[in-house]
């Protein structure tokens, strides 16, 4: 039999459990509007990685569409006497283009078949798009007559059109073909029918549903995040492999069939699928960010090389990884140019060149990136001479440094000071860590220099066990990006990295948004960025607990924003506790309905995760709780992030 005094023990101690289980935590929220936080805070990053422009965003089907592969035929299949070559091209920088011939009396028909990336998917009752330059062979005149055919996974053939040919003379020809069911992997094939030999270039299919070349499921994922800022593209393409595959923006503008075909730095490895060729067609072009950056919302930022190859490929002495500090210029003028391009007016060379391609009003662009998570004495003697010709002619354009690859260390610490040194406006700080970290770190900018460069989270994500988008990730990262907007006064910007993966083409996780050919699915991570984003606010509040700031104790991280756009008070909680807490808000100097809207977002299960075939394990949910008096008492579930919109 157990002592009484034992008894009593245990008995304090279930208790004491039990409390602490329904701990009861009392908030004070001051009214006074603080510091603004910048419409930039929350916004999106693109870079060409799994598959995230051909094949992804950019719309068009068909891959190595203008034959310029290094295997020219790569992504081709062909039938018959099918011939590549560069005489008198339709587009000089796009050089290469394909013959067909009649075939022998053993095969019927001369033709190629493009299966596009991982397949075509079409849907059923979709309009696609063909086009395809086409000129006589023998330069005679004679005719011939293309086919054009849709074919589902089964080898059927499920929609096809005529194309005449009579000119001698490189043309563009057009045709629709309607798809009458739903194929997850077709293709497209192109027959010489009849005729003589006939030159084939600039094969394109896109599904008529595209914003200007963009796939429609995609843009949209984008547009509902209401971003503040877009930075693009990229990332270490921005860099390249070496200076020669650098990410070059003047080659991605102008005529698409042609702009040049540029090896993509993410070509080297790919754990999930065998895919040893990854180029970059550019039809998803700098025009084509500017319109998306102004189509949703957000403030374009281009990033531009700084002379510099990837540092994680090349060592500093390596051949072409760097240009000389005296031969920047050129790099110089593309940074100039650019902004020339996006803001300039009609009259100048680059804004007329704009003007030209549809938008004659400039695209208002106030950041330019210099390099991309560049670490050592190489980069800022290059960033140097970039900041100092920007400056002189734009000197209203803020510029973005960056301190490294790391959060931390002895890389970081040099590169905030040089970038101090240097006077740049922001400093693009990468995180890609556990959650732990990002539970642990949402204090992380409450003691940096107010009066220094501001920061620019560019790319960070948790990554949790098997680096999957699950609920933990997620969940960790909005308690990290309270004190982001707790912060708002040094942070200026954040954006999640990466942004696209294809489901059979990735090499990097976790990703914000996963698609396959006919269907996209928003991450547990994406609602997290959607919440930030829609419930932004204008001004910081001051939001403690105990006379401190919420960032961790007993689990639990708030911030609270005032949008004096809509009179709106938006209060974030995130709850990483196994059991529910109590919170008891005092509402101080500040008036509000008797009505609050909460929006909830949690998990069954913290592993949970969004895929395309359970696309809402983990979504918002919204409801509605009232106000009585200067007192919001909540209760936020176990493992959760809720909103509350006073």
């Amino acid at each position: 039999m157990r002592k009484p005094k034992l008894l009593a023990t245990l008995l304090l101690a279930a208790l004491t459990s039990l409390g602490a289980s329904a701990q009861n935590h009392e908030f004070t929220l001051n009214g006074k509007a603080g510091a603004p936080i910048q419409n930039t805070m929350y916004g999106i990053f693109f870079e060409d990685i799994n598959f995230g422009a051909d094949g992804g965003l950019y719309a068009d089907l068909i891959e190595n569409r203008s034959f310029e592969f290094p295997n020219h035929l790569m992504g081709w299949e062909t039938f018959g006497n099918v011939n590549v070559s560069d005489f008198k091209p339709a587009f000089d920088r796009n050089p290469h283009y394909i013959t067909l011939q009649p075939s022998g009396h053993d095969q019927k028909f001369t033709g190629v078949e493009n299966k596009g990336f991982f397949g075509i998917g079409l849907k059923k009752g979709m309009k696609y798009d063909f086009s395809v330059y086409a000129r006589l062979n023998n330069l005679q005149g004679k005719k011939c007559q293309l086919r054009v055919e849709l074919v589902d996974d089964k080898d059927n053939v499920i929609a096809k059109h005529g194309i005449p040919v009579e000119a001698n003379q490189w043309k563009k020809y057009t045709t629709s073909l309607t798809s009458p069911k739903t194929v997850a992997k077709g293709s497209m094939r192109i027959y010489l029918e009849k005729g003589d030999a006939v030159d084939l270039d600039h094969v394109s299919l896109f599904p008529s549903d595209n914003w200007n070349g963009l796939r429609a499921d995609l843009v949209q994922d984008l547009k509902d995040l209401h971003p503040g800022i877009f930075r693009f593209p990229g990332g270490c393409i921005v860099e390249g492999t070496d200076l020669n595959t650098r990410y070059q923006w003047k080659n991605s503008v102008g005529a698409v069939e042609n702009r040049p075909l540029n090896e993509n730095r993410w070509n080297y490895t790919f754990p999930h699928r065998l895919y040893p060729n990854y180029y970059q067609s550019y039809g998803l072009g700098f025009y084509e960010f500017f319109l998306l950056s102004e189509y949703i919302g957000a403030e374009p930022l281009p990033v531009v090389s700084v002379g510099l190859a990837c540092q994680f490929q090349n060592k500093d002495d390596a051949k072409n990884a760097h240009v000389a500090v005296d031969d920047l210029q050129p790099y110089i003028d593309d940074a100039l140019d650019l902004i020339e391009f996006a803001n300039g007016d009609v009259n100048t060379k680059w804004g007329k060149l704009r003007a030209e391609m549809g938008h004659p009003a400039p695209f208002n662009m106030k950041q330019i990136g210099v390099g991309n998570e560049q670490w050592g004495p190489l980069y800022p003697e290059r960033l140097e001479k970039f900041v100092k010709q920007i400056r002189a002619k734009y000197p209203k354009m803020k510029i973005c440094g960056t301190s490294g690859p790391s959060a931390d260390g002895d890389k970081f610490d040099y590169g905030w000071e040089q970038m101090r040194k240097i006077g740049v406006d922001l400093v693009d700080e990468h995180y890609y860590m556990k959650p732990k970290w990002f539970f642990d770190n949402a204090g992380r900018y409450d003691n940096y220099d107010r009066k220094g460069p501001k920061v620019f989270a560019g790319e960070y994500a948790a990554h949790g066990e098997g680096e999957f988008n699950n609920w933990e990730a997620a969940l960790s990262e909005a308690a990290f990006m309270t004190g982001l907007e707790r912060n708002a006064d040094v942070v200026h910007q954040a954006t999640y990295a990466p942004l696209f993966a294809h489901v059979e083409g990735w090499q990097w996780k976790p990703d914000l948004i996963w698609f396959d050919n006919l269907k996209s699915v928003r991450s547990a991570n994406w609602y997290v960025q959607m919440l930030y984003g829609t419930y932004r606010g204008t001004n910081i509040l001051n939001l403690t607990e105990n006379g401190k700031a919420v960032k961790g104790e007993d689990g639990l991280y708030a911030s609270a924003v005032f949008d004096k756009t809509n009179k709106s008070t938006y209060i974030k909680v995130a709850n990483n506790n196994d059991a529910e807490r109590e919170i008891t808000i005092n509402l101080k100097g500040l008036k509000a309905g008797k009505t609050v809207k909460v929006v909830t977002l949690t998990a069954k299960n913290i592993k949970a995760e969004n895929t395309l075939k359970n696309p809402d394990a983990v979504k918002p949910i919204e409801s509605e709780i009232s106000l009585k008096g200067a007192q919001l008492k909540v209760t936020v579930p176990a493992k959760a992030f809720v909103v509350y919109q006073l």
